[in-house]
């Protein structure tokens, strides 16, 4: 399943329920990943400053990698998704 992330919500949004879809809650994937539930909930909620390591530990978890691609074409309300 791909899902395009222009933002930390977003991210937080496709790592949500994708950890639904495995049916964990924040603190089993938050051992998984060897962090702490808190820092689950706040990727989840596109909290800033959320270190990029940890982020690729929760990913981990979950069986997903991160594809980075040139920035395609898009509409004016996209642009706002990254502010």
């Amino acid at each position: 399943m791909e899902q395009l992330a222009r933002s930390p919500r977003q991210l937080g949004d496709f790592i949500q329920r994708c950890r639904k879809a495995k049916g964990l809650n924040q603190s089993e994937l938050a051992d998984l990943a060897g962090t702490r539930q808190e820092m689950v909930s706040k990727i989840e909620s596109g909290a800033p400053g959320s270190r990029i390591a940890t982020i690729y530990d929760l990913l981990a978890a979950l069986d997903l990698e991160m594809t980075l691609t040139p920035r395609s074409r898009s509409s004016s309300g996209d642009i706002e998704d990254i502010f």
